[in-house]
């Protein structure tokens, strides 16, 4: 599955395929508020954003992720990243019509977070918006889910307002931010649901 020159682009953000010349973006957009990230992995400094790349990159070369830099339209500012990543393939039977596809069955979008001044605009939504258009109109992925520390209300607040379903909490799921071992809220959307969350999350893009 080639990922390499997929761009999504809407009126806020435009997403481009992560790269090492996003890493002095990454650095800068991160250094605005560190506060922000009490919960979350966000490089600080020139190598931790060197390190970030390498990691989302290798990642991407294994097929288990495709990474993104959230670019401002505007003024093509780097304002965060976000990636769609543990992309589950199925062994469908052969009779299936899915048997053979390249395209993930199912997918969780994550390891997403944003500069300060991207805070509470409409950058996250319409990120959202087109990382899930994609991932069920161009995939036809089955599911798509995302996972948080279950102590960061922010992000938990952001997830249920663009339409994700709360599951449950996922206890000891890995190491958190603080090099703590986390329980993560697990969230989901279906593709059965995606219809009639697509109008709401572009009116609420719209109006952010």
């Amino acid at each position: 599955m080639d990922t390499e020159d997929i761009v999504l682009t809407g009126k806020h953000v435009r997403l481009e395929p992560l790269e090492y010349r996003h890493v002095y973006g990454l650095a800068a957009a991160a250094e605005a508020d560190p506060s922000l990230y009490t919960w979350s992995s966000v490089p600080q400094g020139d190598d931790a954003a060197i390190s970030y790349v390498s990691t989302a990159l290798a990642w991407r070369d294994a097929g288990n992720a495709m990474p993104f830099a959230t670019v401002r339209v505007d003024d093509g500012t780097v304002i965060g990243s976000t990636r769609f990543w543990n992309l589950e393939r199925w062994s469908w039977p052969p009779a299936h019509p899915r048997h053979g596809g390249s395209a993930p069955d199912a997918c969780e979008i994550g390891y997403t977070w944003l500069a300060r001044s991207a805070v509470r605009t409409g950058a996250n939504t319409e990120a959202k918006l087109l990382m899930l258009t994609y991932a069920f109109e161009i995939w036809q992925v089955l599911r798509v889910c995302f996972h948080t520390d279950a102590r960061n209300e922010r992000s938990r607040a952001a997830i249920s307002r663009i339409g994700g379903q709360y599951e449950g909490i996922l206890r000891a799921h890995r190491i958190a931010a603080d090099n703590t071992v986390r329980d993560s809220a697990r969230y989901s959307i279906l593709a059965a649901e995606w219809p009639a969350l697509k109008q709401r999350l572009g009116n609420l893009a719209d109006r952010d």
